[in-house]
């Protein structure tokens, strides 16, 4: 019987067989209600938790608060906030104002207060936001 199994999952090869093995059915085992499927059954032998403090975490790179200027802090309301934060409020303002080209919706048109950001620009397109409001986010020295 576990000769049968191992040929119909092809565990053995032909030359590896014995005389007898030849003789047996190579089917497949039914799939009935009856019969489980096999499974294969990984254990964990080990694990490690780490030991990480969320809390104590420094915060960088784009989510971090930074200075930014005048003309943006008009437009997000805050003197320092993340990149994230200000592009989310930037997309905010131009959808409650409806600043969307209705043709095509990457491109955005630009009123008084996102032509100051936007180095005076009528029409920005939707890839170009990010990289137009980078010089907005002051360097500060550490």
């Amino acid at each position: 019987m576990a000769v049968a199994m191992s040929l119909s999952f092809g565990l053995l090869s032909s030359s590896v067989l014995l005389p007898e093995a030849h003789a047996l059915s190579f089917t497949r085992p039914s799939r009935s209600a009856s019969a489980s499927p096999l499974r294969m059954v990984r254990t964990v032998i080990s694990c490690k938790v780490s030991e990480s403090d969320k809390g104590t975490r420094k915060i960088r790179g784009i989510m971090k608060p930074r200075d930014v200027t005048p003309e943006m802090a008009a437009l997000v309301g805050a003197q320092q906030i993340s990149r994230t934060q200000a592009l989310k409020l930037i997309w905010a303002y131009i959808k409650a104002n409806n600043l969307q080209d209705p043709e095509d919706k990457r491109t955005i048109i630009c009123d008084e207060k996102l032509k100051k950001i936007f180095e005076e620009r009528d029409r920005v397109g939707m890839l170009e936001v990010a990289r137009l409001i980078s010089p907005h986010f002051l360097k500060t020295e550490v």
